[in-house]
C-alpha cells in the first residue's frame, strides 16, 4: 500500500485520468473530491462490500420461477 500525506487542496493523480483532491480537512474527518472518466466505477469500501454481498447471496440463491398455472406444452 502506497501511503502519501497530503494538504488541504492537494492533489493526487492516479493513471492518466483520475484525480483525487483533499476538498476539506475538518477534525478527524477528512473530505476527498475524486475526478474520474464515467466508465470508472468508484464507491466508498461499505457500500462496494454491501453490493459483493448481494451479489453473492443472488448467484447462491435457487433460480425458481413462479407456477403462472399455464398449460404444459412439453407434450
Amino acid at each position: 500500500m502506497l501511503v502519501l500525506s497530503r494538504k488541504l487542496n492537494e492533489r493526487i493523480i492516479v493513471g492518466d485520468d483520475i484525480v483525487i483532491s483533499v476538498v476539506e480537512v475538518r477534525g478527524d474527518q477528512v473530505k476527498l473530491g475524486i475526478e474520474a472518466p464515467r466508465h470508472v466505477k468508484v464507491y466508498r469500501q461499505e457500500v462496494f462490500d454491501a453490493i459483493q454481498d448481494e451479489n453473492r447471496r443472488a448467484a447462491e440463491a435457487p433460480a425458481t420461477l413462479p407456477d403462472l398455472g399455464l398449460p404444459n406444452t412439453k407434450e
